[in-house]
């Protein structure tokens, strides 16, 4: 990518970039929809800028080395079809900024709307007070949590030691270590018979066709984070199975499943899933309270022993 000296102000680039990623052909969805988004991500990102800066900013003329350095970071993303995320070791979060690299899933679950809105009617944000968030990745889960109900404790599980290096980053990162225990756990292995009001997960659910078929962007992401079995909800029944002993009689059991969703209506139609909805976009989130994960619990392991 020569210098291109006709691009001065801080729009040019922009417009520049989403042009160059169109006409690439990128695949988005790693915390922006589109080719102009991920620009501005970039493009904030090589200038210091945050990335909801003043519109006038656009105007704003760059200097020569500016101009250089968001190319060269305009043209890594074409080259290596890595999410922006991976090449400015930040992503956002219900409000909130994290590291990571490809150890970890680029945080972009629809949970963090809820997080931030807290899970009422069912729980009250200021009265939770334990918290479980299983396949934790980088942490944010855990975190958002956290910063957003103010009088939780929260367990971040993982089995993942590459994850769990993260997301001890972004709790000593965040000032959470006195609210946040990073454990290494396959699901609900190690925190033997604690409680919790709620546990929340967006565990791998993709399944071996999909797995398939996936975007090059999402190949630079760890496949331990994403594929689930043949089905894709061998985690998932697992969760399912085994989370009756680690709720409260008042809690709840919130899973992103994504696609998933149909497939899991279809292997358990008794089952009366909840399914969250989102103003800002997302799905395959379902929500059961205590009592229904105990009732339902040996249709759960019954599909358990058949994994």
């Amino acid at each position: 990518m020569t210098n291109h000296p006709e691009l001065k102000t801080i729009r040019d680039l922009m417009r520049w970039g989403a042009s160059c990623f169109n006409q690439a052909g990128l695949t988005f969805g790693h915390g922006t929809e589109n080719a102009f988004d991920e620009a501005l991500v970039l493009v904030s990102h090589a200038l210091h800028l945050p990335v909801k800066f003043p519109e006038h900013y656009l105007a704003a003329h760059v200097t020569a080395e500016e101009r250089d350095a968001t190319l060269a970071l305009i043209q890594q993303r074409i080259e290596t079809r890595k999410p922006a995320a991976y090449l400015t070791h930040e992503a956002w979060f219900a409000g909130l900024p994290f590291y990571v690299d490809e150890r970890v899933l680029v945080p972009r679950s629809p949970l963090a709307e809820r997080i931030e809105h807290g899970f009422g009617p069912w729980l009250q944000s200021d009265t939770i007070e334990r918290v479980l968030d299983l396949c934790t990745g980088s942490g944010c889960i855990a975190i958002a949590c956290a910063a957003h109900f103010e009088n939780a404790h929260v367990d971040a599980v993982d089995i993942s030691d590459d994850a769990l290096a993260i997301a001890h980053r972004n709790v000593e990162r965040h000032g959470l270590q006195d609210w946040v225990q990073v454990i290494k756990s396959d699901l609900f292995a190690a925190v033997e018979m604690r409680r919790y009001q709620m546990i929340i997960s967006n565990p791998p659910y993709v399944s071996a066709e999909e797995m398939l078929q996936l975007p090059e962007e999402h190949r630079h992401e760890p496949e331990i984070g994403l594929a689930a079995g043949s089905e894709g909800l061998d985690v998932v029944i697992r969760i399912l199975a085994q989370a009756a002993s680690h709720l409260e009689a008042d809690g709840i059991l919130v899973v992103e499943v994504g696609n998933s969703r149909e497939l899991l209506n279809e292997c358990f139609p008794d089952v009366p899933f909840l399914w969250l909805e989102f103003e800002r976009g997302g799905h395959g989130v379902f929500l059961l309270d205590a009592q229904q994960v105990q009732q339902y619990q040996p249709l759960f392991a019954a599909a358990l022993s058949q994994l």
